[in-house]
């Protein structure tokens, strides 16, 4: 063979050789602990090999031979892995029965995921960010910057929120601004009592004076068959619009089959010494409030279903006149919409701050707040879950939904 075409022929062979996707095999052993587990998010810690950095996805082999989508992403918020490697495999456990446990092997190859349906994330810049499925709207995060040019575009901007659609992707169930208590929007989080630096205040809830929360970037965003996920730095802002706090909050969203599984997660910093953190449950911590046809048609339908049972339409409970309403595992609101009836279930857990009190109303908010104080060493990390379906729910259902979320199942990765 000529020495030129010799040499060319190699070349080739090495460049297909160099285009073959690395690979990495990785084998753990998934528990269901006490609880019976379906359709259930689980996360592997992992740490890739250094030729599938830039994994994305990975092949599941379940037990006997079931296949299923994984999804790979950088650690979340609040884990504590540091090493540039480490990463998380993401799947859907379909079922698993109490005390029982299984097998998984795990192929990881470098690259991202073969065309799929799934999640993705499409931003309409300045205005709002959606995350879809198989193009069907499922959050949006509204993120327009403060515009206090007049007092009707400033209550427009004054607060970046998410807002959530239904499962069929045709109903934002949420509500923005206007209506009754234009401050509530959708998925938010704030606090009405606010004291920093030697006695300013500031309510980053109704946003008065020169109060607000701002959107100031976006800083990873992730979308594949498993989860959507994406983190944003916020900034809170009080007297002379002064920055006291800086959050960063990670909204994410599971495909689970019969509604939206959706996770918040959120860690505050003091932008400079301490900050006391207030308020009362009508007016502080993470909130749900539908939309404002509830409030103005349909309120007298709105019950909420409690760990201790199902109340009568229009009955609510509040803390302090329920003085035993704090610390709830959980709480589901059902609610009627355009003709149709959704229950959202608000899921707490044991680590994030106590005491939890919580607030419910019959026109679609409800939620939970706590008093805390941040400093320069002692940042706030909090975590909810919701859970958003059509139709009504049982006890059982919602607490096994909660049993996901503060029991996990165990895993234990092989070395």
């Amino acid at each position: 063979m000529h020495r030129r075409t010799l040499l060319s022929s190699l070349l080739l062979v090495g460049l297909a050789a160099s285009a073959e996707a690395a690979t990495q095999e990785i084998r753990f052993k998934v528990s269901a602990g006490k609880h019976d587990r379906t359709h259930t998010p689980v996360v592997v810690p992992v740490k890739v090999s250094s030729g599938v950095a830039d994994v994305q996805a990975a092949t599941l082999t379940i037990g006997k031979g079931s296949v299923l989508a994984g999804q790979v992403t950088r650690p979340g918020l609040h884990s504590d892995a540091t090493d540039p490697l480490a990463r998380e495999i993401h799947f859907l456990l379909p079922k698993l029965a109490a005390g029982e446990s299984l097998e998984v092997k795990a192929v990881l190859k470098s690259g991202p995921a073969a065309s799929a349906a799934g999640f993705a994330w499409a931003d309409t810049r300045g205005k709002h960010m959606d995350l879809t499925w198989a193009g069907r709207p499922v959050l949006r995060y509204m993120y327009e910057a403060l515009d206090d040019s007049s007092k009707e575009r400033r209550e427009l901007t004054y607060k970046p929120f998410h807002h959530l659609f239904d499962p069929t992707g045709k109903v934002l169930l949420t509500k923005g601004a206007g209506g009754q208590f234009t401050h509530h929007r959708g998925l938010y989080y704030g606090f009405n009592k606010v004291t920093y630096r030697v006695g300013k205040t500031a309510d980053v809830w109704h946003c008065t004076g020169d109060a607000h929360q701002s959107h100031q970037k976006f800083l990873s965003q992730e979308a594949g068959p498993v989860l959507g996920r994406h983190r944003v730095e916020i900034h809170w802002h009080g007297q002379g619009k002064e920055v006291f706090a800086r959050e960063e909050r990670e909204m994410t969203v599971y495909n689970v089959p019969g509604g939206h599984l959706v996770q918040f997660a959120s860690r505050l910093h003091s932008a400079g010494g301490p900050v006391h953190l207030d308020g009362d449950p009508q007016h502080a911590g993470f909130h749900f409030r539908a939309d404002n046809e509830v409030a103005a048609t349909t309120k007298g339908q709105t019950f909420y279903v409690r760990p201790d049972g199902v109340g009568a339409p229009g009955q609510t409970r509040n803390w302090p006149g329920n003085k035993d309403h704090v610390n709830l595992p959980w709480n589901a609101m059902s609610f009627v919409l355009g003709g149709q009836r959704y229950t959202a279930a608000y899921l707490d857990r044991p680590q994030n701050p106590k005491e939890a009190r919580f607030s419910e109303r019959d026109y679609g908010r409800f939620g939970s707040y706590f008093v805390y104080d941040l400093d320069d060493e002692r940042p706030l990390d909090v975590r909810y879950r919701l859970w958003l379906q059509p139709g009504e729910m049982t006890v059982p259902a919602v607490a096994a939904r909660s049993a996901d979320f503060v029991e996990p199942v165990g895993v234990t990765v092989r070395r």
